[in-house]
């Protein structure tokens, strides 16, 4: 049984979503600094096959590319996760322009999609 936008209500919002250390990577790059997550992955033994978010999905140098998929795919809000070591490197003190940056370029590309971002 297959089904299509038009078995679904008119206001019904058809999302995606997505974890910050999950897809985006470039995990010191552009002073960004180490999460919870990122230094629990550096642990020897901690997870079973050495994953990490080091490299992850790429979104961080992707995202355009990633947009257009959403947008291809129908998507109509798109729920994303602030990596906050990317916007304050050392949990506190100065903001990293550079993270700020990145979250804005993510956000004017989703709207110029027609993508609602959804921040949590």
């Amino acid at each position: 049984m297959s089904c299509s936008r038009i078995d679904f209500p008119v206001d019904f919002v058809f999302g995606a979503a997505a974890a910050s250390f999950q897809i985006e990577g470039a995990k010191e790059e552009d002073g960004k600094g180490l999460s919870i997550w990122d230094t629990f992955c550096d642990r020897p033994g901690t997870v079973s096959d050495q994953s990490t978010g080091e490299i992850a999905c790429d979104h961080y140098h992707r995202y355009p590319e990633d947009v257009k998929l959403l947008k291809e795919l129908g998507i109509d809000s798109y729920r994303l996760s602030i990596s906050w070591p990317r916007i304050l490197p050392e949990g506190s003190g100065e903001v990293n322009k550079k993270g700020l940056n990145f979250y804005s370029k993510l956000i004017d590309t989703l709207l110029a999609a027609g993508i609602t971002p959804m921040i949590s």
